[in-house]
């Protein structure tokens, strides 16, 4: 590996050092971060689809008698509507009476605790992933954590293969899949952060972090489509998936721009990541070995250094964040694990729908978040305002809501329609402060640009997010049982208090605002004081918008019958 300036270089990664020896010269900085984006999302995609056998195969290990599967394609395969009880077309995977342990009085609650049990791992790992991430290479961290996730969920797997019935041993493949699965977040979210500067970062992210829906959705095709082999194959062909992904990662995933070549681009002055066309060419003749190739100015990556945790929270805005996220994620996890559940419990347009269709429908949920996550992300960097746009959402949230609880049950048209409302302002700001807000945090000032907290700040904040991603579950259990209003209630709340935190940087955003000339008529004093009272009323008014959704929701939770 080349040596510069007592910085060593980890090099270039395999397959892109085979691509480049055969094509003769160097790839672009746009074509790398192309890669980079590419690679990111497949590597994500793979994470969440691995996560997803868990969910299909629960009414398998722990069928309900009372509920007759019919069909086995999920959306958009299958159909999105059936009624309970229809026969329908299609194949009936009831075969057998369950798997023990999951098939007692006790499996839902044991089926639970292998749920939190994940969560709890997934969090907890997140806090030591971050600060490994920051000081290993993180292409063969990433790696690592890929294929051990890929290796552990297999296992769950070959449980039905092997014929375990020992719900430790189950118990014990989700732990450990757990902290694996840990290491992918903040990964990617400083992989990216390494190669892409603030000025679009809050749009490219948010299409980006497309990978999360897609993951969910091709997650459940996948284990669906192997289900009527035995559950276990439910298992390992997502592992498979996320094995393969990790070696793609290990051969094609630059993970630092200067280790190709190119300057650090996250210096302590703010860039734009602007290349001059100069320095361009300069860039491909180092394929040729030139002597003007010698005057690129760049570093090793390995001669950056990690910050520690402590260090790390005290950077201006990761705490609040990090307890915004809590929140946020305690409301968008709530849907992703009960949606399905509520809409088979709930009458629509005067039907109740079978299990299959409810969990068809509730993936429109997540294509609301996908489009919420875009529309933040470019929001917050029209504005340059990453915090008003995250309290906006979820105050707005609150309302849409409130809004798909008392008329989602009219029709399926109103309930689709009302349920990608609220997935688009319940997941957009998740979306938003896991992605752009962490790589703007891990890159501050304060730490001198130094990209190297990226992955520390990030596991910090999706970290503490996953606590909550873990609580919010456990208390609609609880909830559920005295009525969905007081779930809803549990939501709007929560979703209240995510936006109340931000406020002390909502505000300092405004400050910072005022101080500067207007983006719209440049050094209008007016147009800046007008942007201002603009933006003060819209963040009141939609702070009194809920609190009065609020009340609304407790008189109508009051009023009506479980």
């Amino acid at each position: 590996m080349p040596v510069n300036d007592g910085n060593t270089m980890r090099g270039y990664p395999p397959g892109v050092l085979v691509i480049r020896n055969y094509r003769g010269k160097d790839w672009s900085i746009k074509t790398y971060r192309y890669v980079v984006l590419l690679v990111t999302f497949v590597a994500y995609t793979a994470y969440h689809a691995s996560r997803k056998p868990s969910s299909i195969v629960k009414s398998v290990l722990d069928p309900d008698p009372m509920c007759e599967m019919t069909a086995l394609y999920p959306w958009p395969v299958g159909e999105i509507f059936s009624k309970r009880g229809s026969l329908g077309e299609g194949l009936n995977v009831y075969k057998d009476k369950g798997w023990a342990p999951f098939d007692g009085k006790q499996g839902t609650s044991k089926l639970g605790e292998i749920d939190v049990a994940f969560l709890a791992c997934y969090s907890m790992g997140m806090y030591v992933a971050g600060h490994l991430g920051d000081t290993l290479d993180l292409r063969l961290f990433l790696t690592a954590g890929m294929i051990g996730s890929g290796v552990f969920v297999g296992l769950f797997g070959m449980g039905y293969f092997w014929n375990i019935h020992v719900f430790w041993f189950f118990l014990v493949m989700q732990m450990i899949a757990g902290l694996f699965q840990a290491t992918g977040w903040p990964s990617v979210v400083a992989v990216i952060g390494n190669w892409f500067g603030k000025t679009r970062r809050g749009l490219i992210m948010g299409v980006w972090n497309a990978h999360t829906s897609v993951g969910n959705i091709s997650g459940s095709l996948l284990a669906a489509g192997v289900l009527e082999y035995g559950w276990g194959w439910s298992f390992i062909a997502p592992g498979v998936f996320i094995f393969v992904g990790g070696i793609i990662v290990y051969l094609f995933l630059p993970a630092y721009p200067e280790d190709v070549g190119f300057p650090f681009l996250n210096g302590s002055v703010e860039n734009d990541i602007r290349i001059s066309s100069d320095e361009e060419a300069l860039i491909q003749n180092a394929a040729t070995g030139t002597k003007e190739a010698n005057s690129i100015p760049r570093s090793g990556s390995v001669g950056r250094s990690s910050v520690h945790l402590i260090e790390a929270c005290a950077i201006p805005g990761v705490i609040p964040f990090a307890l915004c996220l809590f929140f946020s994620k305690l409301v968008a996890y709530t849907f992703l694990y009960w949606l399905p559940f509520y809409l088979s419990q709930t009458a629509i347009g005067g039907e109740y729908m079978s299990v299959r269709s409810a969990g068809n429908l509730s993936t429109l949920f997540d294509v609301g978040g996908i489009v919420g996550g875009i529309l933040a992300g470019y929001i917050s960097d029209k504005l340059k305002a990453r915090a008003t746009t995250a309290a906006t959402f979820m105050y707005a949230a609150i309302p849409a809501m409130i809004l798909y609880r008392k008329y989602g049950n009219i029709s399926q048209t109103i309930n689709i329609v009302l349920m990608i409302i609220a997935g688009l302002f319940v997941n957009g700001p998740y979306a938003l402060i896991t992605t752009a807000v962490s790589a703007d945090l891990g890159t501050h000032s304060s730490v001198m640009g130094n990209s190297r907290a990226l992955a520390t700040v990030t596991a910090i904040i999706d970290g503490t997010g996953s606590l909550g991603a873990a609580l919010g579950p456990l208390l609609t259990g609880f909830l559920s049982t005295k009525g969905w209003n007081f779930v809803f209630g549990m939501l709007s709340l929560g979703a209240l208090i995510a936006g109340l935190l931000l406020s002390r940087l909502v505000i300092a955003e405004y400050a910072e605002r005022k101080n500067k000339p207007a983006v719209f008529g440049q050094h209008s004093p007016g147009g800046s004081i007008s942007y201002l009272i603009y933006h003060i009323l819209h963040f009141f008014c939609s702070l009194c918008l809920c609190l009065q959704a609020l009340s609304e929701l407790c008189v109508y939770a009051a009023s009506c019958t479980p």
